[in-house]
């Protein structure tokens, strides 16, 4: 009995460590500096991957915007694109990096550097490498959405193909690629809510009701879902309601 307990502390010391230098355990948990430390160690598409995410996650994690952060999170991705063009996760993590950038620094100077135009080059790489990655899709509907939101239906068309047609038809298989991924709901609400939270109500709600009702895989899910919690409990308050739709957008 001695033996086998002693074999069963060795096993879970060993478990231990391992999770303590696997950047995707340290991610899931929400230790994101070790994550991006971790992940940095490996020096791999891999593990650049995960420290774009896991700077990601902290960024818009922080009270208040923070460029540096982001532009971490864009270096890490670009880093892991550089170690290998084939994974898409690189490409997604810094088009979403340029994009909120792009909110903190204002449209002029997103559209000067070039963002609109790079996130979508990114994000359409990543779908022709994974076309069912549901994080890509979102994304790809997110910026179409945006750029309607920003420029107008005809400019944003004009300028750079985007349509609100587009943008939901990406959203409709992002969902249904990843139903039960409760920060994706809550980035179709927000995303909604940022365009027309008026006309797209019930939707709105549904989608923050599937977030605050889902399943959480890691921390970073449960804070989607507190903020789900919190959008809902002001959804009536439309002053209330817009503030904290910009903030967990990551606008300034």
């Amino acid at each position: 009995m001695r033996l086998a307990a002693g074999v069963l502390l060795v096993l879970m010391l060993a478990g231990s460590a391992q999770a303590a230098d696997d950047p995707a355990y340290l991610y899931r948990v929400g230790r994101y500096d070790e994550a991006i430390k971790a992940g940095e160690a490996l020096q791999s598409a891999e593990g650049h991957a995960i420290a774009a995410h896991a700077a990601m996650a902290d960024a818009m994690l922080r009270a208040e915007p923070c460029l540096d952060c982001l532009k971490r999170a864009e270096d890490y991705a670009r880093a892991a694109i550089a170690s290998d063009p084939k994974r898409a996760d690189g490409y997604v993590f810094l088009a979403a990096a340029l994009g909120y950038r792009g909110r903190i620094e204002g449209k002029i100077i997103a559209q000067w550097r070039g963002y609109p135009e790079t996130a979508k080059k990114a994000l359409e790489d990543a779908l022709v490498l994974e076309p069912d990655n549901a994080r890509a899709l979102a994304a790809l509907a997110g910026w179409n959405i945006e750029v309607v939101r920003a420029g107008g239906a005809t400019l944003a068309r004009w300028m750079y193909g985007a349509s609100l047609d587009r943008g939901f038809e990406l959203f409709d298989r992002a969902l249904k690629r990843a139903p039960g991924d409760v920060t994706l709901r809550l980035q179709y609400a927000l995303t909604l809510a940022g365009f027309d939270a008026r006309t797209y109500r019930q939707e709105i709600g549904d989608a923050l009701r599937a977030c605050v009702n889902g399943n959480a895989a890691t921390s970073y899910d449960r804070v989607s879902q507190d903020r789900a919690r919190a959008l809902l409990s002001v959804i009536q308050d439309r002053d209330k309601f817009a503030w904290l739709v910009r903030r967990d957008q990551g606008y300034p």
